[in-house]
Protein backbone atom coordinates (compact mmCIF):
# COMPACT_ATOMS: atom_id res chain seq x y z
CA UNK A 1 0.00 0.00 0.00
CA UNK A 2 1.34 3.79 -1.11
CA UNK A 3 1.19 6.14 1.73
CA UNK A 4 -0.37 8.57 -0.78
CA UNK A 5 -3.83 9.94 0.29
CA UNK A 6 -6.90 9.57 -2.04
CA UNK A 7 -7.43 11.96 -4.69
CA UNK A 8 -10.03 14.45 -3.78
CA UNK A 9 -13.78 13.64 -4.40
CA UNK A 10 -15.23 15.87 -6.89
CA UNK A 11 -18.93 16.69 -6.31
CA UNK A 12 -21.29 16.54 -9.31
CA UNK A 13 -24.43 18.51 -8.99
CA UNK A 14 -27.03 17.96 -11.97
CA UNK A 15 -28.49 21.37 -11.85
CA UNK A 16 -24.95 22.53 -13.39
CA UNK A 17 -25.50 20.42 -16.55
CA UNK A 18 -28.96 21.58 -16.70
CA UNK A 19 -28.04 25.55 -16.38
CA UNK A 20 -25.35 24.87 -19.12
CA UNK A 21 -27.92 23.47 -21.58
CA UNK A 22 -29.49 25.70 -23.98
CA UNK A 23 -33.17 27.23 -23.46
CA UNK A 24 -35.29 24.09 -25.17
CA UNK A 25 -36.90 25.29 -28.34
CA UNK A 26 -40.69 26.27 -27.79
CA UNK A 27 -42.01 24.36 -30.68
CA UNK A 28 -40.49 20.89 -29.78
CA UNK A 29 -41.59 21.41 -26.37
CA UNK A 30 -45.12 21.98 -28.03
CA UNK A 31 -44.96 18.74 -29.56
CA UNK A 32 -43.65 16.71 -26.30
CA UNK A 33 -45.79 18.27 -24.19
CA UNK A 34 -48.95 17.35 -26.66
CA UNK A 35 -50.09 21.17 -26.19
CA UNK A 36 -52.67 22.36 -29.04
CA UNK A 37 -49.52 24.06 -30.81
CA UNK A 38 -48.09 20.53 -31.07
CA UNK A 39 -51.52 19.03 -31.90
CA UNK A 40 -52.01 21.91 -34.65
CA UNK A 41 -48.20 20.96 -36.35
CA UNK A 42 -48.91 17.34 -36.17
CA UNK A 43 -52.54 17.88 -37.70
CA UNK A 44 -51.18 19.93 -40.34
CA UNK A 45 -48.30 16.87 -41.12
CA UNK A 46 -51.41 14.58 -41.33
CA UNK A 47 -53.56 16.74 -43.73
CA UNK A 48 -50.75 17.04 -45.84
CA UNK A 49 -50.08 13.61 -46.16
CA UNK A 50 -53.69 12.39 -46.82
CA UNK A 51 -53.94 14.93 -49.42
CA UNK A 52 -50.89 13.76 -51.32
CA UNK A 53 -52.40 10.45 -50.89
CA UNK A 54 -55.43 11.31 -52.12
CA UNK A 55 -54.10 13.14 -55.45
CA UNK A 56 -52.04 10.19 -56.11
CA UNK A 57 -55.13 7.99 -55.78
CA UNK A 58 -56.97 10.09 -58.21
CA UNK A 59 -53.82 10.04 -59.99
CA UNK A 60 -53.61 6.36 -60.36
CA UNK A 61 -57.47 5.75 -61.05
CA UNK A 62 -57.99 8.01 -63.07
CA UNK A 63 -55.21 6.89 -65.08
CA UNK A 64 -55.83 3.08 -65.00
CA UNK A 65 -59.41 3.58 -65.02
CA UNK A 66 -59.66 5.75 -67.99
CA UNK A 67 -57.53 2.38 -70.23
CA UNK A 68 -61.01 0.36 -70.22
CA UNK A 69 -63.40 3.24 -71.01
CA UNK A 70 -61.11 4.48 -73.72
CA UNK A 71 -61.51 0.83 -75.28
CA UNK A 72 -65.54 0.51 -74.98
CA UNK A 73 -65.18 4.28 -76.67
CA UNK A 74 -63.44 3.15 -79.65
CA UNK A 75 -63.36 -0.76 -80.19
CA UNK A 76 -60.76 -0.37 -83.10
CA UNK A 77 -58.37 0.31 -80.45
CA UNK A 78 -59.29 -2.50 -78.43
CA UNK A 79 -58.30 -4.84 -81.42
CA UNK A 80 -55.38 -2.98 -82.33
CA UNK A 81 -51.97 -5.52 -81.92
CA UNK A 82 -48.74 -4.22 -80.33
CA UNK A 83 -45.69 -6.85 -80.73
CA UNK A 84 -48.31 -9.23 -81.45
CA UNK A 85 -50.43 -8.24 -78.53
CA UNK A 86 -53.68 -6.77 -78.47
CA UNK A 87 -53.47 -3.25 -76.79
CA UNK A 88 -55.41 -3.50 -73.86
CA UNK A 89 -53.63 -6.54 -72.79
CA UNK A 90 -50.46 -5.02 -73.29
CA UNK A 91 -51.50 -1.43 -71.40
CA UNK A 92 -53.66 -3.27 -68.34
CA UNK A 93 -51.41 -6.29 -68.00
CA UNK A 94 -47.86 -5.28 -68.27
CA UNK A 95 -47.62 -1.18 -68.80
CA UNK A 96 -49.66 -0.48 -65.74
CA UNK A 97 -46.74 -2.34 -62.85
CA UNK A 98 -44.42 0.39 -63.76
CA UNK A 99 -46.54 3.39 -63.87
CA UNK A 100 -47.68 2.24 -60.01
CA UNK A 101 -44.34 1.73 -59.24
CA UNK A 102 -43.75 5.29 -60.41
CA UNK A 103 -46.24 6.58 -58.68
CA UNK A 104 -44.87 4.57 -55.48
CA UNK A 105 -41.92 6.48 -56.02
CA UNK A 106 -43.31 9.78 -56.53
CA UNK A 107 -45.16 9.30 -53.48
CA UNK A 108 -42.04 8.03 -51.08
CA UNK A 109 -40.47 11.42 -52.29
CA UNK A 110 -43.04 13.67 -51.64
CA UNK A 111 -44.36 12.48 -48.45
CA UNK A 112 -40.28 12.49 -47.31
CA UNK A 113 -40.29 16.15 -48.41
CA UNK A 114 -43.36 16.88 -46.64
CA UNK A 115 -41.76 15.22 -43.26
CA UNK A 116 -38.88 17.21 -44.08
CA UNK A 117 -40.71 20.28 -44.07
CA UNK A 118 -41.93 19.79 -41.01
CA UNK A 119 -38.95 19.11 -39.47
CA UNK A 120 -37.32 22.52 -40.64
CA UNK A 121 -40.30 24.16 -39.37
CA UNK A 122 -39.96 22.54 -35.69
CA UNK A 123 -36.27 23.37 -35.79
CA UNK A 124 -36.50 26.92 -37.55
CA UNK A 125 -34.60 29.27 -35.07
CA UNK A 126 -37.29 32.12 -33.75
CA UNK A 127 -37.29 35.24 -35.02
Amino acid sequence: MSDEPPPPRIRVVLGDAAARRRAADPARTDLAEQTPVGEALVRGLVRAQLALALRLSLVVVTGLGALPLLFVAAPALGRLEVFGMHLPWLLLGLLSFPFLVLVGVAYVRWAERNEQDFTALIRRPER
